[in-house]
């Protein structure tokens, strides 16, 4: 006896595997065997029973039937397959393997970058400040979190979130900070570059790293003062202490020595000439691989002459003046200038279109010295000069005077270990010392409160110590990843020679190879 509905009805089982297979794969996914798995799973086997039960019932010695025995092979392949997918949907789930098939391994991070994140002990947050989230961003991101449950990061938009964007000191986003406990570090700006593996990792090494570098700010001569004032440093302080520098005063008036735990010594807009053995007490300090911070106001004599010299720097006594007009947009003078050049230097490299301003800077010259390597770090723009008359009330370019521009009034210098010197042969116990490392700056206003939180003021200030401090040293070697130019350039006519082949050739091909087989098979 057949039953004519088991034609339309057999159909209604594939409702009780796949019912079956929903169930297990979510309660899999969500590791709870909640009402709706546990639902599925019944209603699907439920399903499976009732259809067995039929065609059991409903017609004799079916399961002697051809069909039969080929639908229940079906059934165990088709459960097999299924079984099989949900398996390995559940394992790719649990132990998920990324392939990277580029060519450079642009989506693979560097092994300095995986065990920098496996080796992080506390939380670390990675804050974007950003409208649009970047899809590039987020993968390496995501990268990072692999390897590390310690890594987190959030995409913030700063218009919706100005608090947060004000504490991290948010000026020109998108921008990226880092953030470890009640440290905070800037990392970048994406205005011009995506997000970077090498500065990322670079400063979370930096923000866990339990190194502490003491700056010394020498005093005794009028410097600028450490305390809460216009004029005073307590906003540098306080942006060292965020990056683990501890900064005190030095006095050398009443022990010349420097000492050993010195990192590096500011000097910052002296007022008065420093005595003779202090000039001596720095100058073997940094012969013997220390690191100086020179901020040197207009119109001043530090009295470091000896010291400058033997390093080729010479100070030159008029005022930089910035007849470019860019300042009076923001109610700067001329006696004002506003940088925006800025030398190839780790201290100044990342700074392209970035402004800065150094009220009353006074130019610096450096002449080439043997073993001495010297870049500049600020420079004026062309329509600036040298000021010599200072009494002058209106500053007007003197040919026979004044000095054209561009100036500089800012420089790095440094002298590798190895490198023939003036000074006396190294003595065993200075010769493995690390290279001696010198910044010197026509101003020291820009570091004031009144400056420091202005543009890239901070910055420059900021970047100097870390460099003079030698922890550039310990960046790690991470080789930016570069996608290889793969662009075939084809010239007009290969254009649309490819063009007929897509649209027309290959096309008509096709069919005149399809009528001829079934002209031949007619």
């Amino acid at each position: 006896m057949k039953i004519p509905q088991l034609k339309y009805l057999k159909y209604l089982f594939w409702f009780g595997p796949i019912l079956t297979v929903s169930g297990i794969t979510l309660a899999t996914l969500s590791e709870i065997w909640g009402a709706t798995s546990l639902g599925l799973v019944i209603l699907g086997i439920v399903i499976i029973a009732l259809w067995l039960i039929f065609i059991s019932s409903g017609t004799e010695g079916i399961w002697n039937q051809r069909a039969t025995q080929v639908g229940t092979n079906a059934l165990i392949s088709t459960l097999a397959v299924m079984a099989i997918l949900g398996m390995l949907n559940f394992l790719s789930v649990r132990y998920a393997v990324r392939l990277d098939l580029t060519e450079t391994k642009l989506f693979t991070l560097a092994k300095q970058s995986q065990e920098v994140v496996k080796n992080l002990q506390q939380p670390v947050k990675v804050l974007l400040f950003e409208r649009e989230v970047n899809p590039a961003d987020r993968a390496l991101l995501e990268s990072y979190r692999r390897y590390s449950s310690q890594f987190s990061f959030e995409f913030i938009d700063p218009q919706v979130q100005l608090g947060l964007a004000q504490k991290f000191g948010v000026q020109s986003p998108p921008e990226v900070h880092l953030e470890l406990g009640e440290k905070r570090q800037f990392i970048q700006s994406l205005r011009e570059e995506a997000l970077s593996e090498v500065k990322l990792t670079n400063a979370i090494e930096q923000l866990t790293s339990d190194r502490t570098d003491k700056i010394y700010f020498l005093q005794g001569h009028r410097e600028r003062s450490l305390e809460e004032s216009a004029n005073g440093l307590s906003q540098a302080l306080a942006a060292l202490k965020n990056k683990s520098f501890i900064g005190e005063p030095l006095t050398l008036t009443q022990k010349s020595t420097i000492p050993k735990d010195a990192a590096v010594i500011v000097v910052a807009g002296p007022k008065q000439s420093l005595f003779k053995e202090e000039e001596k007490a720095l100058g073997e300090y940094l012969n013997q691989g220390g690191s100086l911070l020179l901020m040197l106001d207009p119109s001043t004599n530090p009295g470091l002459d000896n010291l400058l010299k033997e390093w080729g720097v010479k100070l030159d006594n008029r005022l930089a003046v910035d007849a470019s007009g860019a300042g009076r947009l923001i109610n700067l003078g001329p006696a004002t200038p506003l940088i925006t050049n800025y030398g190839q230097h780790p201290i100044t490299k990342d700074f392209s279109g970035g402004i800065s301003f150094y009220q009353l800077a006074r130019p610096i010259d450096v002449e080439t010295i043997p073993g001495i390597a010297s870049s500049n770090l600020l420079v004026t723009d062309e329509r600036s000069w040298a000021e010599s008359n200072l009494e002058n009330k209106q500053l007007q370019f003197n040919q026979d005077s004044d000095r054209p521009g561009p100036l500089t009034i800012g420089v790095a210098l440094n002298r590798p270990v190895n490198s023939p010197t003036k000074s006396p042969s190294p003595t065993p116990e200075t010769e493995n010392k690390a290279e001696p490392r010198l910044v010197v700056l026509g101003n020291s206003s820009f570091a004031t409160n009144s400056w420091f939180s202005k543009e890239l003021n901070g910055d420059v200030f900021l970047n100097s110590v870390a460099w003079l401090s030698k922890r550039d040293a310990q960046v790690l070697s991470i080789r930016p990843k570069e996608q290889k130019n793969r662009r075939i350039n084809l010239t007009a006519g290969q254009a649309k020679t490819v063009g007929w082949l897509a649209l027309a050739i290959v096309p008509f091909m096709g069919f005149a190879i399809a009528a001829i087989i079934w002209w031949l098979r007619r």
